[in-house]
This record gives structure tokens, sequence and C-alpha cells, in this order.
């Protein structure tokens, strides 16, 4: 908690940087994705093809202090966000006591993991998931209605874009897990691949806008976890054979 609020107040004593370069920033032309889309689009000769055009809309309050709700809102989420891995750091020093030494052993580097998965899924959710899917919903319009969108409802979609995929990159560590306390194996999410499919795009479609392009932009590095999550599980697996085999070995030679 004392390293989330460290975190956090760094983060509210520094408003503008926060509001006007990081959570407004995928509604700039600046936007880092848009120059690499638009640097690899002349690149490849295509000229200013790939290069995206943000929509102009303004982010309007409604109440009279939503502004401060809001920065205190951020204000956590980012503090959580910069101290996950302290915070993880911590859960783990609480539980490794319990573990037997080669249980330790089979887990080392679980925080480092851990923490580059979800600052990976963050980032993904961050310079791929949200600059798109906010211009899509601001561009998607009614005659004689304009897209004037609260800062609470703005920030709300910006959390929703990043956290949950912080958490969702964290499904190899969880296959992991369950396969070494042997409650799944690689054979059975082999056999469910089409069901976790299904599951993927219900999942993509919760946390993404109603759109074909956001949903699939968000489905395909989640299928790609779960494919790392069979391999993953596969490796775990196999080595749990294998030294129960070898016990068995020991056991029949004594």
């Amino acid at each position: 908690m004392v390293a989330i609020a460290v975190v956090g107040t760094v983060c509210f004593l520094n408003k503008d940087f926060i509001f006007n370069t990081l959570i407004f920033g995928p509604r700039n032309p600046d936007f880092p994705t848009f120059r690499v889309m638009c640097h690899l689009s002349h690149q490849a000769g295509l000229e200013d093809k790939m290069c995206f055009q943000p929509v102009e809309f303004k982010i309007i309050t409604r109440q009279l202090g939503e502004i401060l709700m809001q920065h205190l809102y951020v204000s956590f989420w980012l503090g959580l966000i910069g101290a996950f891995p302290f915070v993880l750091w911590e859960f783990w020093k609480f539980l490794r006591p319990g573990l037997l030494e080669t249980e330790q052993k089979a887990v080392r580097g679980v925080v480092a993991i851990c923490s580059a998965l979800f600052l990976l899924g963050v980032s993904f959710g961050y310079f791929i998931v949200a600059p798109f899917s906010i211009n899509f919903l601001a561009s998607y319009t009614l005659d004689g209605a304009e897209v004037s969108p609260t800062l609470d409802s703005y920030v709300t979609y910006m959390t929703m874009f990043t956290i949950p995929m912080g958490l969702v990159f964290e499904m190899p560590i969880v296959a992991y897990f369950l396969t070494k306390i042997g409650l799944v194996g690689y054979r059975s999410l082999q056999i469910y691949r089409r069901h976790a499919v299904v599951a993927i795009l219900i999942v993509a479609a919760i946390i993404t806008p109603p759109d074909v392009i956001s949903q699939t932009i968000v489905a395909i590095p989640l299928y790609v976890l779960y494919e790392v999550s069979i391999l993953v599980a596969k490796r775990v697996q196999r080595n749990r054979e294998r030294e129960f085999s070898r016990a068995v070995q020991v056991r029949e030679d004594s």
C-alpha cells in the first residue's frame, strides 16, 4: 500500500503530464502508434495510406468534483501499475517460506516474469487497443448528435483497455501453476482449444468496443498466449512425468 501510495503521489503531482501526455495521448496525432504506422507506410512505399488521423472530440465534465475524482482515480491505477513488481515481490516473500526448496527453485524468476507480462499487457492495451478503439467510438456518430464524452467515461475506457490486458497476459503463468499442481494438462488444453477460441472472442468483446477490428486486435495476442500456455504446460507436465519415472526407478532399484 505504501508503494502504491508513493507512486500514485508522484503521478498526482504531475497532473499536466499524466493527463495531457499520457491519458489524452491516444487522441493526439503525434501519438507514437500513429507515428510508427505512418513511418512504416512511407518505408513500404505506400505514402500516407497507413497514416492515421485521430478523430477530434471534446472531453467535458458534468460534475463539480469530477476532475479531482478522476485525478485521484488515475493516480491510484498508475500507482498500482508502477508499483506492481514491488507488490508482487512482497506477496512472493510472504508465500516463499511455505514452499519446499525444490519448489522455490522451480518458480525462480516468477516475479520478474509476471511483472514483465503484466507491463507488456498494459503497454499492448495502451499503444494498440486504446488508440484505435477510442477513435472508433468517437467516429461512430448519428445525425444531430455530437460526440463529447465526459472525463469519467474517457478515463473508464482507458482503464478498461489497459489493466485487464495486463492481467490477461498472465495466462502462461496461470497455466504453469495449474499444471504444476496437476489441475490441468497440456493435452486437455489442446482438446479444448476450440472452446478456448470462443472464450477468447467473448473476452475480447467484453474489454473492447463492439467492432470487429478492436476485437480482432485483442483476440490474436490472446490466442498466441493460449498457445504459449500449452507449450508451458507441456514442458511442466513432461518434467513431472520424468521426475516421477525417475523416482519409481530409484524405488525399484532400492
